[in-house]
């Protein structure tokens, strides 16, 4: 799209993903998108330095853990923002 969001989908797995990412994205940050499932990918394979958690009291069906199946995570809490009906967390990853 022209002057606008270009979505690509990629189906070999999270390092080919991110390979594209961070050639697509020059010297800027990288950002992942995705549901539980795709995080958990990533920090499992320690490709992440940080990320944003946003807690609102709703639950999308049955619900997933997002830290679970991550092995040993240290996280450093680095802001809490609260609103009305949601708290946004930023976590720092340290390894």
């Amino acid at each position: 799209m022209r002057g606008g969001t270009t979505f690509s989908f990629v189906t070999d797995g999270i390092g080919s993903a991110l390979e594209r990412a961070r050639g697509a994205a020059g010297d800027r940050d990288v950002l992942i998108g995705g549901g539980a499932s795709t995080v958990q990918q990533y920090l499992a394979a320690g490709l992440v330095d940080g990320f944003d958690l946003h807690v609102a009291p709703v639950v999308l069906g049955a619900g997933e853990r997002l830290l679970e199946n991550v092995g040993d995570l240290r996280l450093e809490q680095v802001r809490v923002i609260e609103a009305p009906g949601v708290t946004h967390i930023k976590y720092l990853v340290r390894r």
